[in-house]
């Protein structure tokens, strides 16, 4: 009997300092900030030190340090969240070709961020012209994340899947590697995983729908805005590593734009720079907007001088499209 009194006592002091901190009992208040919970009464005594924590709801607490345990990250929960997307929300990007000059950044943080095997590229720089009088320029081409998805319509088990904040996603957990999605693409904006990308993954890695990592071999990958970003006000990587601003990210509804350093009205700009969609008879409605390559601001060639044997290769036979 004393030894039930003693753990209905420090049940109850256990109670009494959740509900002084507004923590309710038995909820993980902490796990969406810290990555940690709240240890469940296991008969030890607290040793009176104390650890600063940040609620959801943006209060500071403290707690002792042995009532905080490591979290464990419901999978289930964030698949339904990444296929919900953020409420209220629809993301557009803006492309500057004045201002490309095949840096190639962009690729190279989608590559790492995503562990990406070098010959895989979400993005994709091409070298384009209108006809032999025209002057060429410089075309980068992620997924287009329609509003009207081919790829999203002819996917057998739902893999693939469009968001209310228009982000497109593919859940490789789930993908069967038939590549009816590839074949639906106009755009060829997606990437077949051919072999196991061989990645050391992170201690205690948890698979993020919005993050695809890593790839996984016989399924299919593509842009995905860099949705796990996107989910944290930041923007993409492709637009955070470009050195000269070319790519634009931001909401439709907000009608605001911006590169990192310079934020736009999104309407203004498409109407005073005559922005307009790639092959906007195709139907399907990207969410990727693009301004002429007029008065561009650097030569075509200058990216190709600087880049490898391979790459160079790459653009040699580039002429009209």
């Amino acid at each position: 009997m004393d030894e039930l009194n003693n753990n209905d006592a420090k049940s109850n002091s256990r109670r009494s300092f959740l509900k002084k901190f507004g923590i309710g009992v038995g909820i993980a208040s902490v796990a969406s900030v810290t990555g940690f919970s709240l240890a469940k009464g296991n008969g030890n005594s607290y040793s009176g030190e104390m650890v600063k924590l940040l609620t959801p709801d943006g209060k500071l607490v403290e707690v002792p340090k042995e009532a905080i345990q490591a979290a464990k990250l419901d999978t289930d929960k964030m698949k339904e969240e990444a296929r919900k997307g953020l409420a209220g929300k629809k993301f557009v990007m803006v492309i500057d070709l004045a201002k490309c000059k095949n840096a190639r950044k962009c690729v190279d943080a989608c590559q790492e961020g995503h562990m990406l095997p070098k010959d895989h590229e979400w993005i994709k720089l091409y070298l384009l012209q209108e006809n032999n009088e025209s002057s060429r320029y410089w075309f980068p081409r992620p997924c287009f994340h329609c509003d009207k998805p081919m790829c999203v319509s002819v996917c057998p088990v739902g893999a693939t899947y469009k968001r209310h904040d228009g982000i497109v996603l593919v859940d490789n957990q789930r993908c069967i590697g038939c590549k009816f999605c590839m074949t639906g693409c106009p755009y060829s904006a997606r990437v077949f995983n051919w072999k196991d990308p061989e990645v050391k993954m992170p201690e205690g890695h948890v698979y993020d729908p919005e993050l695809t990592i890593p790839p996984i071999e016989g399924t299919v990958g593509k842009c995905v805005f860099c949705a796990d970003k996107v989910r944290k006000n930041e923007l993409p990587r492709c637009a955070a590593a470009c050195p000269m601003g070319v790519i634009y990210f931001g909401d439709l509804y907000e009608d605001t734009v911006t590169n990192g350093v310079e934020t736009l009205r999104f309407k203004k700009l498409l109407a005073d720079r005559g922005g307009y969609r790639y092959r906007e008879d195709l139907g399907t409605l990207p969410s990727v907007f693009y301004l002429p390559p007029t008065q561009r601001m650097f030569p075509v060639e200058r990216g190709i001088d600087n880049q490898t044997n391979e790459i160079k290769e790459r653009y040699k036979k580039a002429g009209p499209r």
